[in-house]
């Protein structure tokens, strides 16, 4: 028998090493910078709908990630709530598969551009960042998200039971 607390903290501390993997790819690539912004790492915000180890997963992994690509101190907080609260919306919305990449999505899209502008004080308006935010977490998580879902589903006993 299993013991579901250290499945549980597995599963979470896979989650937000792929986190970190998949920001520094991106970086390599990028597409962490410019003014659509795609995070393959952003994709895993739609694993809550399998397992709420995903939540601690996520948010550390931002964490982490924004820690070790050297991002401002409010970069970093606000992110990660960001990713947090698109964590937690996800889990909260897992029983309807179409809405799941849903909060990540509203949760960056309405929090990062502030950060953009008021942080980093990147030049455009509210509105330009909510949309080139919106677009690259359409795509990270609106689209690899889902097709993660999609490919994960036919695995989602063997890779996230917890019995």
């Amino acid at each position: 028998m299993k013991n579901k607390k250290v499945v549980f903290i597995t599963h979470a501390a896979v989650i937000a090493a792929l986190y970190v993997v998949l920001t520094y790819v991106a970086n390599m690539l990028g597409l962490a910078n410019g003014a659509i912004q795609v995070r393959f790492s952003e994709a895993l915000t739609i694993l809550p709908y399998f397992t709420p180890a995903a939540i601690p997963g996520l948010a550390v992994g931002c964490l982490l990630s924004n820690i070790l690509t050297g991002c401002a101190l409010y970069d970093i907080i606000f992110g990660t709530l960001a990713t947090l609260l698109g964590a937690v919306g996800t889990y909260m919305l897992r029983r309807i598969k179409w809405l799941a990449p849903l909060p990540p999505i509203i949760a960056n899209t309405l929090i990062i551009p502030w950060v953009l502008m008021l942080v980093y004080q990147a030049p455009g308006t509210i509105w330009y960042f909510m949309l080139t935010v919106g677009a690259g977490e359409i795509i990270s998580c609106g689209i690899l998200g889902m097709l993660l879902l999609f490919a994960l589903n036919r695995y989602k006993n063997v890779i996230f039971n917890n019995d």
